[in-house]
This record gives C-alpha cells, structure tokens and sequence, in this order.
C-alpha cells in the first residue's frame, strides 16, 4: 500500500482533505502533518511514496520543506500545492516539486495527481532500474551554462536579462537555443534575434530545459561500437516529435511542455549508448530478431527500457515533473489516466508518428503499426486521427527535404 503524506498549517484545511480523500484509504495510507518541520520528522520515521504540502505556511514554507526532502529522502515524489497565480512560482518550484497544483483544482485533481506519482515512483523504484543505474554509474556533469541557469530560474531575484545574459555568455548554446525556437515548433509569428526576447516569450524554466535539450548530446557521446547515424537518427526523431506536438490542439503551456519533452525523450538512449553500449546493442539485435520494438527487447533483457531510464535521469537533473512523467510514458500511456488530450497523450502521439515515420518510410497508408500501438491508439481516443496526422506530418518532412535538396541556403 502507497504511504502518502500531506502537509498544511491550517486544521480546518487539514480536515477537509481528510474527507475529500477518505475513498482512497484502501489504496493508501495517509498521514497529515501540520508543519513543515513535523513533515520532516514524519519523513525520519517512515517511507512516504508522495509528499503533498501546500506553498505558504509560516516557518519553514512549502518548497523549503521540499528542497529538505529532495536532499534528505529522494525516493519520495513531491506535489506542491498554491493558491497563487503565478508562473515563476512554478519555474521556481521545478527542481524541488514534480507538480504544483492550484487550489482551486484540488477537489478535481488532487486524487489524479496523486495516483499518477504513485505509477511514476513505481518505475523508478524497481530493481531492474537500480542494476542498470548501477551500470551507467554517476551521471555526467552539465555545461556551466546549464547550472547557471538552473540556479538562476530559482532565484526570485533574477530577471530576464540576467538569464539571458547567462545564455549568451555561451556563444555555441545562444545559436542552439535561438535555432529551437524559431524552428517552428512554437508557432512564433516572427524570427527571434535576441535570447532576451526567447526567454520574454517562453519564460525562464522553458529556456533552461531547452539548454538542457541541446547540451544533452554533447554530454553522452556514443561508444563507437554504435550505429554511424545514431546520433543523427535520435536527433531527427526529436525534431520531428517536436514539430509535430507544434501543430497539436494544446494550449500554450503543455505545448512548451510536450516540446521539452519531445526534445529530451531519448536521453535514456543516449545514456545506454554511451555507458551501457553493449546492452544497447543487444536490445537492438534482439529486436530485429524477434520483430519487435527496440523499448520492448530492452525490457525483455533489462526489465526497464530507455524511457523510464531517461525519465529518472531527468528527474534527478531537477527537470519538472510533468515533462519526467511524459519521458517516462511516451511508449506506455495507458499507464496513467489522461484527463483530455495532455503533455504525456501528446508526446506519445508525437514520439509513435516520429518513429512510424522513421522505421516506414515510404508506407504513405501508415499501416505498420504493431498491436500493442493500434490498441494504445484506441484506448486513447486517437485511431481515427492518427492517420490524419501522420500523413501530414509526413508531407510537412517531405516538403522541408525537398527544400534543403534544392540547395536553400542554411
């Protein structure tokens, strides 16, 4: 049974989540905690799966409690929850809290939020995640850009002029960023020159993870034992899934989300082909030998695939919850209960159109797909769109082909 703890300072607060969420208790058992500090004492006694504590309490506030529990007990999943409107709020809480959620959406998706930890806590957990973390070793350092910034977008002091002044320090990752986001995928009405102005637009949290989209492949350089277009192959994939979610019906917000998420849900991949390669290699050849996917021989053979391993390995960079958890499921959806078409309904949609596309190229029906897909797709709501979409995301990568073979200057 799944431990969960919540936290607020107000009694009467307290009591009424006892009651909105007294047809949960065969499921889950559940403590309150009155503040911050007997959170923390909570948390020495026993193994919390999710901690739910609210932003503004006096003496040690929300996201101090969280920052402790990052440090102090990592294996527990952390939802703030705020009644403030207010973005950087949640640009700050990134690194510390996988969600935060309003008030106001409490009654409607505390109960969601919480369960949805719970299956990505669970992934994480398992011991074929602890043999292959133990394999790859200790994660590799980030640029110096990357830890300015995350520093940065958590200080609430800083401004938009400082962080930009901290991409553009960079010379290399300022034209990497300047070129995500006048690729398209935004739907900007107009070119953007200047980081400043990205990062007006997009906002501080968007502009970090994008940095970490672009500094992830330099940071794993594949063992040569790989592929030649390994690289390029992953890198078209993340474009493509990138530029698809572009034209999806998301509002702003789980738009820049699922783009992040698109960009970065190979990391896991990435990682095994740096320091894990023969495993890699071995999932891929057992993969054409059976007719599989490669994420299924990587289950077959480790119990755990890229997806949740790059979902954790997000997670421990500090990077927010809801582009973990879309990492984590882009192959799996019907893991977690969607509420409407979502970040993690659309990196899937995207990541599967991206794949199809890569592994039939020249299939213009869009019928390979294996059976585990097309019945994803139902569940999903999503069998009757599919083949609309890929076919014109396939015409949209066949006119951009066409444009760079005539020669357009780049």
């Amino acid at each position: 049974m799944k431990c969960i703890l919540i936290v607020d300072h107000d009694e009467r607060v307290l009591d009424e989540l006892r009651r909105m969420l007294a047809g949960e208790r065969d499921r889950w058992e559940l403590y309150f905690a009155p503040s911050g500090e007997a959170a923390l004492n909570a948390c020495a006694c026993l193994k919390f799966d999710v901690v739910v504590t609210d932003l503004d309490m006096p003496g040690m506030d929300g996201l101090a409690l969280l920052r402790a529990l990052r440090e102090r007990h990592p294996e527990s999943a952390r939802l703030l929850i705020s009644d403030r409107e207010d973005r950087s709020l949640a640009t700050r809480a990134a690194s510390v809290a996988y969600r935060v959620l309003p008030k106001a959406l409490l009654r409607k998706e505390l109960v969601p939020a919480i369960a949805r930890l719970c299956i990505l806590q669970e992934s994480f957990t398992t011991s074929a995640m602890r043999r292959v973390i133990g394999r790859i070793g200790g994660l590799p350092s980030l640029s110096r850009t990357y830890t300015a910034l995350s520093h940065a977008v958590q200080d609430p002091e800083s401004s938009i002029e400082s962080v930009a002044a901290i991409v553009e320090q960079d010379v290399a990752m300022a034209a990497k960023v300047l070129q995500i986001v006048n690729s398209g995928f935004f739907g900007l009405a107009q070119k953007m020159t200047k980081v400043s102005t990205a990062v007006s637009y997009l906002g501080m949290d968007t502009i970090k993870n994008l940095v970490l989209a672009a500094d992830t492949f330099s940071i794993f350089v594949p063992d040569p034992c790989m592929p030649k277009d390994f690289i390029e192959t992953l890198h078209r994939r993340a474009e493509r899934g990138a530029s698809i979610i572009g034209k999806l019906s998301l509002n702003a917000r789980d738009r820049e989300i699922a783009i992040v998420a698109a960009l970065l849900r190979d990391v896991g991949e990435l990682a095994l082909a740096s320091r894990v390669p023969t495993h890699l290699k071995s999932a891929m050849d057992l993969a054409k030998e059976l007719g599989c996917t490669s994420y299924e021989a990587e289950e077959k053979l480790a119990g755990v695939s890229h997806a949740e391993l790059g979902a954790y390995l997000l997670g421990s960079w500090g990077i927010g919850g809801e582009i973990v958890e879309a990492v984590a499921h882009h192959h799996r959806p019907q893991r977690v209960a969607h509420k409407g078409f979502d970040g993690t309904k659309a990196v899937y949609l995207a990541a599967l159109i991206a794949d199809d596309l890569e592994c039939h190229p020249n299939d213009t029906a869009g019928t390979k797909l294996n059976e585990r897909d097309k019945e994803n797709l139902q569940a999903l709501g999503l069998t009757e769109e599919y083949p609309v979409l890929r076919a014109q995301a396939m015409q949209a990568f066949q006119t951009k082909a066409h444009g760079r073979a005539g020669g357009t200057p780049r």
